[in-house]
């Protein structure tokens, strides 16, 4: 690469990122979307600015937090230093992180192809991806997760290319830090690990190096884990636990992939409707996938003195179906509320990405104009779908961030209660949110974690039924009009109470006056 060629595309990727940066913030006046979890990271990041530690502040207790891993509630307290609350800090850390991550895929695709232009336009189909680009633009830990992840990709690449050690200790290093993002960075080590087992030549170089690896990430999780089990008597707030993938998750999943793969939605609900259509598409592309990396990773193991394959695809696909791996096992194993949601999706749709530019580039030397004319139909679809997306987006927050919740009555009526006042809730990150108070979480028939019934309902609300009548605490239930199951729940939990308010759709009770 000429010193020239190498200026150009640095300016190139840069002029990308920047664009990223700025279509976040544009699309995003009101803030980044809301969800449970964005307000956990947030809670937490205000506790750790407090000088509290990292705790759930969104709820009453304010036990120390061990469901969420710390990263990125620590950088948006890092940012909170500077005088911006974690709310309004997630906007800037996010909207940062996706011109990051477009930096991060040009280098990926230029490294991976031996060509700039390739480097260039994977950058580009990140910019303009729908799904990729929601997720960016809702508070939570994906983002961050997808830095980290990216990173490691080419520290992992930049040991095999120089030969250095100190490459390989960085990328346990970054591994370390994406498990602290997320715990799916599990996932992201077993990659690394099989990859070291199945491209160096020899048992000697696969053990040292694989132990050297292991090394380099085990402060990370082990440290984390520690402090759980001493605060918490927990090491991560899982149990192990079966509980089968529910039909409606698949479909939730299949819903997503759809979205990724046709993102104008128009085009998407006549697609839909051909039986099993997008079932069939996951299928061959992952059939197709797990062919490629069998056929490279075996050949290699089997034959140490055949060609390695190239790094950078090659992690990119084993982390696919590592990542599913751990996905799906912990959805039947360990927590039962995992969804095949858009973010837990997306760093499968950030592989798919690299993969799919890997060979496009590769077709473009035996059919140039079939690999331009796929390019420009990712392209196009890509785009058109992005720009409705931020004209959806600059029209309201998303999620808690809405005006369905910014003017609830209730949410006035609350923050009006006697200091002390106890807040059983449905809606336990909302009341936090809009109030500031820490809440209860109210009796439930079943565990969300373990899919368990839970013991002890009927004392649970006897005792919260007591409390609220003993005029030191209230029960408010938001979006009260669900399901028949839901509404049966909320009627049990408000018997014998005395209904204070009923607008919007929301209702809080209170002692008989």
């Amino acid at each position: 690469m000429t010193r020239s060629n190498f200026f150009a595309s640095f300016l190139t990727l840069s002029l990308l990122s920047a664009i990223g940066i700025f279509l976040t913030l544009y699309a995003t006046p009101q803030g980044l979307g809301l969800s449970d979890d964005s307000i956990a990271y947030i809670a937490g990041a205000r506790s750790i600015l407090n000088g509290d530690g990292y705790r759930e502040a969104w709820l009453a207790s304010n036990q120390p937090v061990t469901h969420f891993p710390p990263a990125f509630s620590s950088v948006l307290a890092l940012v909170g230093i500077t005088g911006l609350d974690p709310l309004r800090g997630t906007r800037f850390v996010n909207s940062i992180l996706f011109g990051a991550n477009i930096f991060l895929l040009g280098i990926i695709g230029s490294r991976m192809t031996k060509s700039q232009v390739a480097g260039v336009a994977l950058a580009i189909l990140f910019l303009v991806n729908y799904s990729l680009f929601r997720v960016h633009s809702t508070a939570m830990s994906e983002p961050l997760y997808i830095f980290f992840t990216l990173a490691s990709f080419l520290t992992f690449y930049f040991y095999f290319q120089l030969k250095q050690k100190r490459w390989l200790i960085i990328t346990g290093c970054l591994v370390g830090l994406a498990y602290l993002t997320r715990y799916a960075g599990l996932a992201l080590f077993a990659t690394f690990f099989v990859s070291l087992i199945l491209l160096r030549n020899n048992w000697k170089d696969r053990l040292s190096r694989s132990a050297l690896f292991v090394v380099s990430f085990i402060p990370f999780a082990l440290g984390w884990s520690m402090r759980n089990q001493l605060v918490a008597d927990n090491a991560t707030n899982r149990t192990l636990v079966y509980h089968p993938i529910t039909s409606e998750n698949i479909q939730m999943g299949v819903y997503n992939v759809s979205l990724f793969l046709m993102p104008i939605e128009a085009w998407r609900k006549v697609l839909i409707k051909i039986p099993n259509l997008f079932n069939l598409i996951i299928f061959i592309i992952l059939f197709a996938l797990l062919a490629w990396i069998l056929i490279k990773g075996l050949k290699k193991f089997f034959q140490p003195s055949t060609e390695k394959p190239e790094i950078l695809s090659f992690i990119s696909v084993l982390y696919i179906f590592g990542y599913l791996a751990s996905i799906i096992s912990s959805m039947t194993l360990f927590d039962a509320s995992t969804k095949f949601q858009l973010r837990i999706l997306a760093p499968i749709f950030v592989s798919v990405l690299i993969v799919s530019v890997y060979f496009l580039e590769k077709l473009y030397h035996k059919q140039k104009h079939l690999s331009s004319f796929f390019f420009l139909v990712i392209l196009s679809l890509s785009l058109y779908g992005t720009i409705n997306t931020i004209t959806d987006l600059r029209k309201g927050g998303q999620g808690y961030a809405s005006f369905q919740w910014f003017d609830a009555e209730a949410m006035e009526v609350l923050r009006h209660l006697p200091e002390g006042t106890r807040i059983y809730t449905n809606e336990a990150a909302a009341v936090y949110l809009y109030t500031q108070r820490g809440a209860y979480v109210l009796p439930d028939l079943v565990d969300p974690v373990t899919g368990q019934e839970r013991g002890g309902f009927e004392q649970g609300v006897a005792n919260l039924q007591a409390d609220v009548l003993s005029g030191k605490a209230v029960l408010a239930l938001f979006d009260v009009g669900k399901d028949e199951q839901t509404q049966a729940l909320y009627k049990t939990l408000s018997d014998n109470l005395y209904l204070a308010f009923d607008k919007q759709n929301d209702t809080i009770y209170t002692a008989y006056p």
